[in-house]
């Protein structure tokens, strides 16, 4: 029995974070969220008071990114980025960590990035989630920053951008995205009252499902309307579950 059409839409930030959007293509982003009454639209910084305006008749929340995709701003950048983005409407903040901080170990200027940002998301009742780019990290990372971010108390541990690129041997560059392994591991390892949101690669219902059974709560993807459509579809007995396929990946 999967969840029904409203359980999944509620547990999905659709995302419209891609370089490319432009402000046509975020204003149709919104009035889908709106449609389909999803948790909440992710939006580009700039266009968050946009966002605002566009979902206000609903209970679709605005979230909006901060370091992103890389990690690497200042945190009093970052901090300050939160304060413009919850004083224009955002309720939901995603901070990318300090991704070349965490790999060198350097354990307290992560926590401190992190706690300046959940300080100021939580003083304009706004919630955090802590963005790893898990693709860059090995499971020992992964485990410290689940650890760091259970004693601050943020309200969500997410496992990646969606853009964490990372060079193949061939030369390529592709990424991973959510894995359910990856969801597993912080399950365990972030506190239980630390929800875990899965994002990249999460293209359809099978996709979803996989990653809701592993541990998440939250997803982010591109991709609404073609997993909620498929789940319609299997819940109204038109089409067969078994019959999915996965995803391909990307965000």
């Amino acid at each position: 029995m999967i969840p029904s059409v409203d359980q999944l839409a509620a547990m999905i930030d659709h995302s419209l974070l891609h370089p490319v959007m432009t402000d046509e293509d975020l204003k149709k982003g919104c009035a889908i969220a709106v449609k389909h009454k999803v948790a909440s639209v992710c939006i580009k910084p700039y266009a968050v008071p946009a966002a605002a305006e566009w979902v206000k008749d609903s209970k679709v929340l605005v979230c909006t990114v901060v370091g992103f995709p890389h990690g690497s701003n200042l945190t009093s950048v970052k901090a300050d980025e939160t304060a413009k983005a919850c004083g224009q409407g955002a309720s939901e903040i995603d901070m990318v960590v300090n991704i070349g901080k965490v790999l060198g170990a350097d354990w307290n200027y992560v926590s401190a990035d992190i706690q300046a940002v959940q300080d100021i998301a939580t003083a304009n009742g706004a919630i955090v989630k802590v963005i790893f780019e898990n693709d860059y990290l090995l499971d020992e990372h992964k485990i410290k920053l689940c650890e760091i971010c259970s004693r601050i108390g943020v309200a969500f541990v997410k496992t990646s951008t969606g853009y964490g690129y990372v060079k193949k041997a061939n030369g390529d560059f592709n990424t991973r995205g959510a894995t359910p392994d990856d969801v597993r591991l912080m399950r365990k390892y972030a506190a239980p009252e630390v929800a875990i949101k899965a994002a990249g690669g999460i293209r359809t219902l099978t996709d979803m499902l996989a990653i809701i059974e592993c541990g998440a709560t939250r997803i982010g993807a591109t991709a609404t309307e073609i997993i909620l459509n498929e789940a319609g579809l299997v819940i109204s007995g038109e089409i067969n579950l078994a019959g999915l396929s996965a995803g391909s990946g990307g965000y």
